[in-house]
């Protein structure tokens, strides 16, 4: 790890109190994300009380983010009393596993397959809950590793132009000549944890080449905001708009967010290269929270077109992913705003976003500020705000399995320093 500025007092990331805050925040969370489990067998959503969500699907993304979430809270002193890594793991090779035709299943119920298409978004997840399993010593971390990586080779990865396809049948026959950012964003996040789980080379390359493509590419050209929607020759579609969560028109500046923290996290590992990455880096968040800060009323706007607020809607991950983005400018290089921004989000999330009464993230606000069902019918998942309370806790742009693994923040005899 090269360490960043060695002088971080009076910020709230090496503040006794605020560190505190987050552990607790953390805790919550994973205690009531234990509900998780479904009796009997598989996992279930919970709604906004913690109770299982009735009718809800079992999806790909949230068994995969369970297992990434469980195994980080492992690594960092947090034993999973519950057992959910060992659940998730399970359902990911004996359920969402297809053993017909390969490759993971979108999502299921108790009888079965509900939706099998094989969708580029889950599969990098499974490389991302693998990866994690694997920093977490879990047994059946590799088999599920090396049956993923060969799935996302095979069908996925456009080694011509170094991105991922996006979608196929259950059968691998093709559908669509669509191509998303999304997908490929957390593929980068997949492939860097991948990365540092296994130390294989290929897998950093891969991401640095996503990354140039979207960022010093895409990002570049547009004002520093990322087109989320490709032809099949990865021009932009801005006309595009699908499934209002997971491909929504315009630009999205909660990517912007992720994706500027997963750059450091490339660029760090990567040994620092060149000097662009940071100046690009604070490119992405900058325009972001010009465009997308709500001033009335705090928050996040979702989306924009051209730049102007399109669904104002403000949903809970995109302040995390905020969250996490500047705590890596602030390691890096703190500049003025950095902490002012860093600080406005934490008290606008602990106002309204974080529940007090059971842990976890309301998932989104209505106008008055207060708790929405228009979107998200309960508590999607633990991934996003997990994240947000981990990230600011170690010293590190990457490596955070390392680092959560030394410092054991979870720990509950453990100060978290």
């Amino acid at each position: 790890m090269i360490p960043g500025p060695e002088d971080l007092s009076g910020t709230w990331i090496a503040d006794d109190a605020h560190r505190a805050f987050l552990v607790s925040d953390a805790h919550r969370a994973l205690d009531l994300f234990e509900a998780s489990l479904r009796p009997g067998g598989g996992l279930q959503v919970l709604d906004l009380t913690g109770a299982p969500l009735p009718g809800s699907l079992q999806e790909l993304h949230t068994t995969t983010r369970l297992v990434h979430s469980y195994a980080l809270a492992q690594i960092a002193g947090r034993p999973d009393r519950a057992g959910l890594i060992d659940r998730g793991m399970d359902e990911l090779w004996t359920r969402h596993r297809d053993a017909r035709h390969g490759g993971y299943l979108w999502s299921l119920d108790k009888a079965g397959v509900v939706d099998g298409t094989k969708l580029a978004y889950g599969h990098v997840f499974v490389l991302l809950a693998a990866s994690s399993a694997k920093l977490a010593g879990h047994p059946g971390a590799d088999r599920l590793l090396a049956d993923i990586r060969e799935i996302l080779d095979l069908h996925y990865w456009d080694e011509a132009a170094g991105l991922f396809r996006d979608e196929f049948t259950r059968d691998w026959q093709v559908f669509s000549t669509y191509r998303g950012m999304n997908a490929n964003m957390h593929g980068v996040e997949a492939l860097l944890a991948a990365h540092e789980a296994t130390g294989e080379v290929l897998f950093l390359t891969r991401a640095g080449r996503i990354l140039d493509f979207f960022i010093a590419g895409q990002a570049a050209r547009n004002g520093w905001r990322i087109p989320e929607h490709y032809d099949a020759c990865w021009q932009p579609d801005p006309d595009y708009a699908g499934n209002p969560m997971f491909r929504p028109a315009g630009t999205t500046p909660g990517h912007s967010f992720e994706m500027a923290r997963l750059l450091l996290q490339w660029w760090d590992l990567a040994g620092r290269p060149g000097s662009d990455a940071p100046a690009q880096a604070r490119a992405l968040v900058g325009t972001a929270l010009n465009d997308a800060w709500d001033a009335q009323r705090g928050g996040l706007v979702y989306t924009l077109r051209d730049g102007a607020v399109d669904n104002p809607a403000r949903y809970w991950w995109p302040v995390t992913e905020a969250i996490g983005a500047l705590s890596a400018l602030i390691k890096l290089d703190p500049q003025p705003g950095d902490e002012d921004a860093y600080r406005r989000l934490w008290r606008f999330a602990a106002l309204h976003l974080i529940d007090p009464k059971v842990g976890g993230w309301f998932p989104e606000l209505g106008p008055d500020n207060r708790p929405s069902r228009v979107q998200f019918a309960g508590k999607p998942d633990i991934y996003h705000a997990l994240q947000a309370d981990l990230f600011p806790l170690l010293p590190g742009l990457s490596r955070a399995g390392w680092d959560l693994a030394h410092l054991q923040p979870l720990r509950r005899d453990c100060v978290a320093r």
